[in-house]
């Protein structure tokens, strides 16, 4: 699903207007159809409706709520924020319907006291749409701060009043909703963690607007969804054999962390690599062999940590995973700047690979070209510097991709996946109950795995990201988001398969 800017939104409006032969009015009341629909198949009915509505077609959209559902028979009253100048021409056409209706229509000015509201009551937010483009100030700030210490439930139409659009919202004041019902498509600013007490639920709304123009409109965003992801998951051939599937390596580990590569390589092996083999210090050999007897175990000469790359020839794996648990030694970094120097093959680096590059800047230009990097917000920060927001932070991977010719996977509640050209895909499965350690080597591994298998980069990293939370997902649904832990992901990993294979 493509993720479109305000301007962009504003023209695909046009565009189905003209070439669906509609006026602006009847898409409006398409819309609110669509929201009064919701609200009846939710359980929203025989409550008091207080709809609060600006001037603009974010207010009319409000109006034309108002009069279906009294239209209905509900209790409506709505509230107009005054700005001492005429709405916009559909807000003026939807004002002029409602008067031949029982609803109470007040207007909030200056100098008036805030209207009261029952915490039983339902607000609807119409106040402010996509097209806002400052922090709310005066009357309109109060107003909100208001509306949010109701105690009602709250529905936000298309966004929350105050939330911007494709830029960071950081700082303004922002209608909390319970619900935001969206039109037609995920906007940026309705998947950034850092507007997350302001969303609620998000709910996309299909609205009928021109599928033509949103085939044709090029856009830097997209999520990742079921068709994409099906799309690219090759099953398997009945006549392939273990070296079909590729032979993978990982190294990692050090003393105390050698769990880290258990998972990452269990995960490697779980994902359908056909051989996996690890490499780490010696300390972690016999833990390797028990705990996962399919996996192939070399060790480095040094006990506790890994001090030099490994002495067999690399061009054997399809794919190498780099940095579950690895540290970031002296001797290490040495290994990890010497890995560099010796393979042309894209790689996957990870959790202390990644922090070994941030302590080695200049190893940044030397990873092959297409090669995977998975960091956490904090890792990605040590990387390539600390991001004020964090729409600054998400531009700054897909600059950086382009630029070092990379695939970026900033992990997150959508992860985001920054492609070589340019473009970056926002993930829509997991959850928080994967905020715990461990799941990070367990992506690592599957990511690797794929790549081993002769899925191209790109496809590794957003079939991989897509696989890892759908058995995130899957855990959830079972298990709890409390009481999963990251090997939990990986027995999971066959739902997720399943789940795919029924495309």
């Amino acid at each position: 699903m493509k993720l479109f800017t305000a301007e962009q939104i504003k023209r695909w409006d046009a565009f189905t207007i003209q070439h669906q032969g509609i006026s602006s009015l009847e898409l409006m009341k398409r819309a609110a159809t669509k929201c009064v629909n919701w609200l009846t198949e939710h359980g929203y009915t025989n409550y008091n409706f207080v709809i609060f509505c600006g001037k603009g077609n974010n207010g009319g959209d409000g109006l034309a709520i108002a009069r279906l559902l009294a239209q209905q028979g509900e209790n409506v009253e709505v509230y107009i924020l005054e700005f001492g100048k005429k709405g916009s021409d559909d807000f003026q056409a939807n004002l002029e319907r409602l008067h031949d209706l029982p609803v109470t229509i007040n207007y909030i000015q200056e100098g008036v006291s805030l209207p009261p509201i029952q915490p039983a009551s339902v607000v609807i937010d119409a106040l402010f749409g996509a097209g806002l483009n400052k922090p709310l100030e005066g009357l309109s700030q109060k107003l909100v701060y208001h509306i949010n210490r109701s105690g009602s439930t709250i529905i936000a139409v298309d966004v929350p009043s105050g939330l911007f659009l494709s830029q960071s919202s950081k700082g303004n004041t922002i209608i909390e909703a319970t619900f935001t019902l969206t039109f037609q498509t995920y906007k940026l600013g309705l998947l950034l963690a850092e507007n997350a007490s302001y969303l609620g639920l998000v709910q996309v709304l299909n609205i009928g607007l021109n599928i033509e123009f949103y085939e044709a409109e090029p856009t830097t965003f997209e999520t990742i969804d079921f068709s994409l992801v099906s799309s690219l998951y090759k099953p398997r051939n009945r006549f392939s054999h273990k070296g079909t599937f590729g032979h993978a390596l990982i190294i990692g580990g050090s003393f105390g962390k050698i769990g880290a590569v258990v998972l990452a390589a269990t995960a490697c092996a779980r994902t359908g690599c056909g051989l996996t083999t690890t490499y780490m210090p010696s300390c972690g050999y016999t833990i390797m062999q028990t705990a996962l007897p399919e996996a192939m175990a070399l060790v480095d000469s040094e006990d506790r940590l890994i001090s030099h790359i490994p002495t067999i020839d690399l061009s054997t794996f399809s794919a190498i995973g780099l940095g579950p648990g690895l540290g970031t030694a002296p001797a290490t970094q040495h290994a990890v700047a010497a890995l560099l120097q010796s393979i042309s093959k894209p790689l996957v680096v990870d959790a202390d690979g990644l922090n070994c590059l941030s302590l080695n800047k200049e190893l940044l230009n030397q990873l092959p070209s297409y090669s995977i990097l998975t960091p956490h917000p904090k890792e990605f920060d040590r990387l390539f510097g600390e991001s004020p927001n964090e729409v600054e932070r998400i531009q700054k991977a897909v600059q950086n991709a382009q630029a070092l010719q990379v695939i970026i996977i900033l992990k997150g509640h959508h992860t985001l996946i920054a492609l070589p050209n340019g473009r970056a895909y926002f993930n829509m499965t997991g959850n928080a109950g994967m905020a715990k350690g461990g799941s990070g080597d367990v992506l690592t591994g599957i990511v690797t795995s794929l790549l081993a298998q002769s899925y191209s980069p790109e496809t590794a990293a957003l079939l991989g990201v897509h696989l890892h939370g759908a058995a995130g997902d899957h855990n959830a649904q079972n298990l709890t988001q409390e009481t999963m832990i990251a090997s939990d992901l990986i027995d999971s990993l066959s739902f997720a398969f399943r789940y795919l294979q029924k495309a």
